[in-house]
């Protein structure tokens, strides 16, 4: 895509244009992790953003249709024309596509307001930008410019007026203000990972995830560039960002994901470069985030990146999209969620897992398989929280999110 295979080309970017070819891919002390107990596959049998925890299930599995939103890269060779629009059988699984809403460019990520009337969706690009879509009409309310390049993540503040995008190409994190129609405001606030210095094998910062902790007070973002944690506190009256502490990782593990546990205290990071993941203890009055020792995510020697961590809403279970060995990483969460205890892992059903998500009732699970352009559905079972695949995966172009609502 033109001068996208310049400056900030990287292993996430490459593997995108690629899209189902063979490129690769680049949308914390007081713990104290158990050691993994040896994993186990038997390709079929089970086992086991949304970035945030599922709502807690109900009594019985809703059925019908339910919408679901798809992303891609509409530069890519096979990629998608805009954002994919399907609805998904919340009994079944089954997937059902509607259409497309065209007129966003590389929508690689996906996020809602709470109020679920406006879709955000990011132009992972050089001139990086977020874009408002009203879902009432599938209007396209406008698109600001982030400041940065390459914007790979966005999330929607709790209170619903400020966005937060992660620009991985300039290792920057920005702030837009959220209007009462939904639309997006020009660039507030954002900030440049200047520091530490880059981690092995990086040529600078690279912003992958922000996010607002489970406080509400303070936002999170993971830079894998430089195997750093920023905890901020932002203004919510004038979307100001304030650096607050910084939590490290070992050097070159490449944090690219961080999720929380229900409980609020704890956390689990995704280390895309070294293979590994994290239990991170999290002090919510400070918003200071500790890093805990490295564990392994049960797919052995082979090539692997470790992509997205889900966490069920009882905080019993945890799930890891791994891409390259192409499965799901389920652990046992113990010690209110101060441990994780590896139990299997299981086949995705596609290639390339970049990102995971659960249904609003947490009974379904949606992985988003990149290279094979499918997105493989899940029942969960929500008492052991093994894994069951709900039929054949869905063909959607390039699929790199998917928001089941």
């Amino acid at each position: 895509m033109g001068s996208a295979n310049g400056g900030w080309s990287r292993r996430r970017f490459v593997g995108a244009l690629a899209g189902a070819g063979s490129g690769l891919v680049g949308c914390s002390t007081s713990s104290k992790p158990s050691s993994a107990a040896a994993p186990s596959q038997a390709p079929g049998s089970p086992g086991t953003v949304s970035p945030s925890p599922a709502k807690t299930p109900s009594a019985a599995a809703p059925t019908g249709p339910r919408p679901l939103y798809l992303g891609t890269y509409t530069s890519a060779e096979g990629g998608g024309t805009g954002i994919g629009v399907a609805v998904y059988d919340g009994g079944s699984g089954r997937i059902t596509g509607k259409g497309t809403i065209t007129g966003v460019t590389n929508p690689s990520y996906l996020a809602v307001h709470p109020d679920g009337r406006t879709l955000y969706a990011v132009a992972e690009q050089d001139a990086g930008a977020v874009t408002a879509v009203r879902l009432s009409d599938r209007k396209v309310l406008g698109s600001r410019s982030t400041g940065g390049a390459g914007p790979c993540h966005l999330s929607v503040h709790p209170g619903g007026r400020w966005l937060l995008s992660a620009n991985y190409g300039s290792g920057s994190v920005a702030v837009h203000p959220i209007g009462s129609s939904g639309a997006l405001g020009e660039l507030r606030d954002s900030v440049t990972h200047s520091g530490p210095a880059p981690g092995p094998g990086q040529e600078g910062p690279h912003a992958h995830q922000f996010l607002t902790g489970p406080d509400g007070n303070h936002v999170l973002a993971v830079d894998l560039g430089t195997d750093t944690v920023y905890s901020y506190r932002l203004n919510e009256r004038t979307g100001a960002l304030t650096e607050l502490s910084r939590a490290q990782t070992r050097p070159g593990a490449g944090p690219r994901h961080l999720t929380f546990h229900p409980g609020g205290r704890y956390a689990y990071l995704a280390n895309e470069v070294d293979n590994t993941v994290a239990v991170c203890a999290y002090d919510p009055g400070s918003g200071r985030l500790s890093v805990g020792a490295p564990q392994s995510t049960g797919t052995g020697s082979g090539t692997n990146y470790p992509a997205q961590f889900l966490v069920t809403a009882n905080g019993s279970y945890a799930y890891l999209a791994n891409r390259g060995h192409n499965s799901l990483t389920r652990y046992a969460v113990e010690a209110g969620g101060a441990r994780l205890r590896l139990l299997d892992t299981v086949p995705v059903g596609g290639d390339f897992p970049r990102q995971i998500a659960f249904s609003p009732d947490g009974r379904l699970l949606f992985a988003a398989n990149q290279r094979s352009g499918t997105v493989s559905v899940f029942h969960v079972d929500t008492a052991s929280g093994a894994l069951r695949l709900a039929g054949k995966p869905f063909a959607s172009p390039v699929a790199v999110c998917a928001l089941p609502l």
